[in-house]
C-alpha cells in the first residue's frame, strides 16, 4: 500500500516538475515582457488575459494541492466590478485594477519560486525510486555495454565497471527505492507547502477582505432593514390602518342612527364587527411577517413546518437540530428558507419541495437543503428574491448557492457559521 502511494507521488511530482519548469517559465516570461509593453500601450491590451492565464495556471495548482495532498489554498483576488465597461476603456480599467491587486504580484513572485524551488522539490518527490531502479537495470547485465562504449559509469557515488560494481549499483538503487517510498510523499506535500506560502493571502489581506466583506454586508444590512420597515409601514397603511379608519366612520354612523334607525345600526356594526376581524387578522400575518411566534417559542425547525402546512404545495421537513441558534441566525434561515418555499410555489411549477435541516457540529455550520421538483432555471441575478436572501445572509457570513438547470430540479444549499445553545425552554 505505501509503495504503490510513494509510486503514484513520484509520478505527480514528475507531472509539478514538467508543469513547474514548462508553464510556469513561460508565463513568468510573457508577464514580464507585457509588463514592460505598458508604457507602449500594447501592455495594457495583452496584461488582462495574460494574468487570467497565470491566475488559471495558480487555481490549477490550488485544486491539484487540494486533491493530491490535502494542502487548501485560498483564493486571494479581489472581485472584479461586474459593472466593467467595455472596449478599450474597459480593459484600461481592468488592467488597472490588476495591477493595484496583491495578489498578481504575488502570483508573479510564485512563478519564480515555482520553476525553482517548487520544481526541485517536484523533481526530488520524483526521482529517487526511478532512479533506484536504473541500479537494478545496471546489475541484470546493461553495465557490459555501457561501460565499453563510455568507459566507467558512475550511478550515484559509485564507479560501474564490473558485474560486481554493478552489483553494488542494485544495492544502492534497493536504497534509494526505501527512501523514495518513504519521501516521495512528504516532498510532494512539501512542493504544495511552498505554493501555499506565496499564492495563499497573506494576513493584511485577509483583514483587508474580511473589512470590504463586512463594509458590503453591513450596507446590504442597513438596506434590507430600511426596505423592511418601509414593506412594515405600507402594510399598515393600506391594510389595517385602513380598515380602523372605516370601521371608525362606520362606528360614527352607527351612533348617529341608533335612534333613527336601529335596523341600520345594527347592520353597520356587524361590518365594523366584520372589519375589526379582518384588521386582527392582518395584524397578526403583519406580526408573522416581522417574526413568527411559533420561531420564538418553538425554534427554527418547528417553524418551518408551520410554515410548510401553509405552502399550496407538497412540502417535507427533515430537521436534526439537538439545540437552538442565536435569535438573529434563526430569524435569518427561516425568512430565507420562506423566500424559496415562494419562489418554489409561484416561478418553479413544482408539486413537491423537500427541506433538510442540520447543525454540523465540525464545522460549525447550520446547513439547510431546499429541494423542488420544479421546470429550475432559478438565478441569484440582482433584483431577485434570492439575491435578497444572499444578501440577508451575508451578515452572518452565510451563503447560499443555487443548482438550477433548465429543466429542474432546483436545489438551494445555505450555510450559515454558527454555534448551537442548549434547547430554549417553550413558552
Amino acid at each position: 500500500m505505501k509503495v504503490g502511494k510513494a509510486l503514484v507521488a513520484a509520478a505527480r511530482g514528475l507531472v509539478l516538475a514538467i508543469a513547474s519548469l514548462a508553464g510556469s517559465i513561460t508565463l513568468f516570461v510573457l508577464a514580464v515582457l507585457s509588463l514592460a509593453f505598458i508604457p507602449l500601450g500594447v501592455g495594457v491590451l495583452t496584461t488582462p488575459p495574460l494574468f487570467a492565464l497565470v491566475r488559471a495556471h495558480a487555481n490549477q495548482r490550488r485544486l491539484l494541492g487540494a486533491r493530491w495532498s490535502g494542502v487548501e489554498i485560498p483564493l486571494p483576488y479581489r472581485a472584479l466590478p461586474p459593472d466593467l465597461r467595455g472596449g478599450l476603456v474597459g480593459m484600461v480599467e481592468r488592467c488597472s485594477l490588476l495591477l493595484r491587486d496583491p495578489a498578481t504580484w504575488r502570483d508573479l513572485l510564485w512563478l519564480v519560486i515555482d520553476m525553482t524551488a517548487g520544481a526541485v522539490v517536484a523533481l526530488l518527490a520524483c526521482a529517487p525510486m526511478p532512479y533506484g531502479l536504473e541500479g537494478w537495470v545496471l546489475a541484470l547485465g546493461t553495465w557490459g555495454p555501457i561501460v565499453d562504449g563510455t568507459g566507467t559509469y558512475w550511478y550515484g557515488f559509485v564507479p560501474v565497471t564490473s558485474q560486481a560494481t554493478a552489483n553494488y549499483a542494485a544495492l544502492l538503487g534497493c536504497g534509494l527505492i526505501v527512501l523514495g517510498v518513504f519521501t516521495s510523499p512528504v516532498l510532494l506535500r512539501a512542493h504544495f507547502l511552498v505554493g501555499r506560502a506565496f499564492l495563499a493571502p497573506t494576513p493584511r489581506m485577509t483583514l483587508a477582505e474580511r473589512v470590504h466583506h463586512l463594509t458590503e454586508t453591513r450596507h446590504d444590512a442597513v438596506d434590507t432593514s430600511a426596505a423592511e420597515l418601509r414593506r412594515i409601514e405600507r402594510d399598515l397603511h393600506d391594510g389595517a390602518q385602513a380598515r380602523l379608519v372605516a370601521m371608525g366612520m362606520s362606528l360614527g354612523t352607527v351612533e348617529a342612527l341608533m335612534e333613527k334607525d336601529p335596523a341600520k345600526a345594527k347592520e353597520l356594526l356587524a361590518a365594523a364587527r366584520a372589519s375589526s376581524a379582518e384588521a386582527l387578522a392582518e395584524l397578526r400575518d403583519l406580526v408573522r411577517g416581522i417574526h413568527p411566534p411559533v420561531l420564538a417559542e418553538r425554534g427554527l425547525g418547528d417553524a418551518v413546518r408551520a410554515l410548510a402546512l401553509r405552502m399550496p404545495l407538497s412540502v417535507e421537513v427533515e430537521v436534526d437540530l439537538p439545540g437552538r441558534t442565536d435569535e438573529p441566525v434563526e430569524t435569518a434561515a427561516y425568512f430565507a428558507i420562506s423566500e424559496l418555499l415562494t419562489n418554489a410555489a409561484k416561478h418553479s411549477g413544482a408539486d413537491r419541495v423537500w427541506i433538510d435541516i442540520h447543525h454540523d457540529s465540525d464545522d460549525g455550520a447550520l446547513r439547510i437543503a431546499v429541494t423542488d421538483d420544479g421546470e429550475g432555471g432559478a438565478s441569484k441575478a440582482d433584483g431577485s428574491g434570492l439575491s435578497g436572501v444572499q444578501r440577508r445572509l451575508g451578515a452572518f457570513d452565510g451563503v447560499m448557492a443555487i443548482s438550477s438547470p433548465v429543466g429542474g430540479p432546483t436545489m438551494a444549499t445555505i450555510e450559515i457559521p454558527c454555534r448551537l445553545s442548549a434547547q430554549r425552554p417553550t413558552v
